[in-house]
């Protein structure tokens, strides 16, 4: 303890911007120094109220790097700080969040509990309901990472360092998984899980992170699939697209998860040699949630490269569209859409070729939808993967 007092309060001086995956006692002790630090400002002989220094989330301090010998990028936060002030006005009620949700993970911890994002924010309204929005604004899907809320848990991760798994929060998983791919957790008496014998509905990704951390898996598959939608995901489970295609099935039913995005990121280490093919619509929204898959989420903070892997864009794409959507089928592109187009033509890390189907989306003014190639036949979204896969056609 008194050598981490030595050590700069919140850690900001640590010249690597990334969150770290620690034991509960740890993270308790980090909580516990930033107050004894606190305090000792407050009482000393020139009493002072210490501004939280907190790693910049902006856009403007994002970062892209890219691997020397591979393809691959991610997302990261360069070393830039803001701050949150009690003496400043704007900022004065961030600074108290900070300082109440730190108390709660306190005591989360200390309880030897795990708690979702749902069950903290109820706590936290009933406690300080003076401080915290309402129950709309945090689960307001299309705006979660900029909501309050889940802000102050993103600042009291870049303050103490550690993930939002180690402050005791659990992600809740809307993930499934299918295919040639068997599950075994390290307890033991546990079965080991066949995903190719769980239905279209597939095997239900838990959002234990610290579980799928060290689940064991083995496969005899030649490829990763993700798929955007459920709709698409169940038709090509219940076809048992893995036994014509030796491949693992995956998705998040829409945005991506964090639990998802781990067991893929995980699946991505363990089964590297595998290519990771990505199926979603030909619109901005679906690719957002590919480039998602793909660098991570500045939302994320410290967090997004943990999350991260090289995902290819198999479809649809531009080619797709024109050769096998009749005109008919296509829907035009709304305002929502443009402003997603917008801040993903803006990104640096954006490869060109994905940029020049962005750019296509725009000028053309549609979109298409997947289920669109459906006016071939059921059994036709089988075909076009299998075709596509064996001519290597993805970005």
């Amino acid at each position: 303890m008194a050598e981490m007092l030595k050590s700069s309060t919140f850690y900001s001086d640590q010249y690597l911007c990334n969150a770290d995956i620690i034991p509960p006692v740890e993270v308790r002790a980090r909580i516990e120094v930033a107050v004894l630090n606190f305090l000792r400002n407050l009482n000393s002989k020139n009493p002072s109220i210490s501004d939280l220094p907190l790693v910049d989330r902006s856009l403007g301090n994002r970062r892209a790097s890219q691997g020397l010998l591979t393809e691959s990028s991610r997302i990261f936060l360069s070393r830039s700080f803001c701050t949150r002030s009690l003496m400043n006005e704007k900022s004065s009620k961030s600074f108290i969040r900070v300082w109440k949700l730190m108390e709660m993970c306190h005591q989360i911890l200390v309880q030897e509990k795990k708690v979702t994002q749902r069950e903290l924010f109820y706590k936290l309204l009933s406690s300080s309901p003076e401080y915290f929005s309402s129950q709309l604004q945090v689960n307001r899907a299309s705006n979660l990472c900029r909501s309050s809320f889940f802000d102050k848990q993103t600042d009291v991760v870049a303050l103490l360092r550690c993930s939002r798994y180690s402050l005791g929060i659990m992600a809740s998983s809307r993930g499934v998984v299918a295919g040639r791919l068997l599950l075994q957790a390290t307890e033991p008496n546990l079965n080991i899980v066949d995903c190719s014998v769980c239905g279209s509905s597939g095997y239900a990704i838990s959002g234990d992170l610290h579980f799928l951390e060290n689940l064991m898996m083995k496969s005899d598959a030649r490829y990763i699939i993700v798929v955007e939608k459920h709709a698409i995901f169940q038709r090509l489970a219940e076809d048992q697209i893995f036994n014509q295609i030796p491949c693992i099935l995956i998705t998040a039913k829409g945005y991506p998860d964090i639990a998802t995005r781990l067991l893929l990121h995980r699946m991505s280490r363990v089964f590297s040699e595998l290519p990771i093919l990505g199926l979603v619509d030909w619109n901005p929204a679906g690719l957002a949630i590919l480039c998602t898959f793909k660098y991570g989420s500045i939302g994320m903070g410290l967090e997004a490269y943990r999350y991260a892997c090289n995902i290819r864009w198999l479809g649809l794409r531009k080619n797709d569209v024109e050769q096998l959507i009749p005109g008919e089928s296509l829907i035009q592109l709304k305002t929502r859409d443009h402003q997603i187009a917008k801040s993903l033509a803006n990104s640096e890390i954006l490869l060109d070729n994905y940029k020049e189907e962005l750019a296509m989306m725009v000028q053309s003014g549609h979109k298409a939808e997947i289920e669109a190639l459906y006016v071939h036949g059921f059994d036709f979204l089988s075909k076009y993967l299998a075709k596509k896969i064996v001519q290597a056609s993805y970005i």
